[in-house]
Formats: structure tokens, C-alpha cells, sequence
């Protein structure tokens, strides 16, 4: 159980950041370069790897090296993922006993 948790902060970490959420904004378009994101974001390479390796770990965006440079892109498994797992836990469950204490 405590594994399950785990997991699903990654994907919650990704989220809480202005700076990853502008990043996901860049990606809806398609794949972007890591310089194309560096040079819209005027962040710089460490920075950016930082995000990119939370984002990456969530498993909402994939990534893929090409010569010295890394693509990124929204991974479709990833933030179907991520809405399920949103919605799962937003969604109430039907309970049939009374659970309160205060009855």
C-alpha cells in the first residue's frame, strides 16, 4: 500500500511546479527539443534537466536522445494515467454503513 503512495506523488510532484506546469503548456503543441525549451522557458540547462527528470519520473512526459540533444513529449500513457489516478481519488466512494463516529 505505502508503494502505491508513492507513486502517485511523482505524479503529483510534476504538477505542483509553475515551471513544469509552463513546460507540459510548451509540450501540448508536440515534441520539443530541450534547447527549444531552454531558450522559450530562458532557463538554463541544469534547471531544465531538473524538471525534466521529475516530469520524466512521473512518467507524464517521455523523453528521447538524438545526437546531444533530448526530445520531449507528452507521453499518452502517462497522463491517462495521471487522470485516472486524479480521478480515482476525487471520485467518492458509495458506502452503504454509516462510517461517522459522531452518530
Amino acid at each position: 500500500m505505502i508503494t502505491i503512495y508513492k507513486d502517485q506523488v511523482k505524479v503529483f510532484k510534476a504538477f505542483c511546479d509553475e515551471k513544469r506546469l509552463q513546460i507540459l503548456g510548451l509540450l501540448q503543441s508536440g515534441e520539443k527539443c530541450a534547447c527549444v525549451l531552454m531558450e522559450q522557458l530562458g532557463m538554463p540547462q541544469s534547471s531544465l534537466s531538473y524538471h525534466m527528470k521529475i516530469l520524466c519520473e512521473s512518467g507524464i512526459v517521455d523523453g528521447r536522445a538524438e545526437g546531444k540533444w533530448t526530445y520531449y513529449t507528452i507521453s499518452k500513457k502517462g497522463s491517462d494515467e495521471a487522470m485516472a489516478l486524479l480521478k480515482k481519488l476525487l471520485t467518492p466512494n458509495a458506502v452503504t454503513e454509516t462510517n461517522n463516529c459522531c452518530l
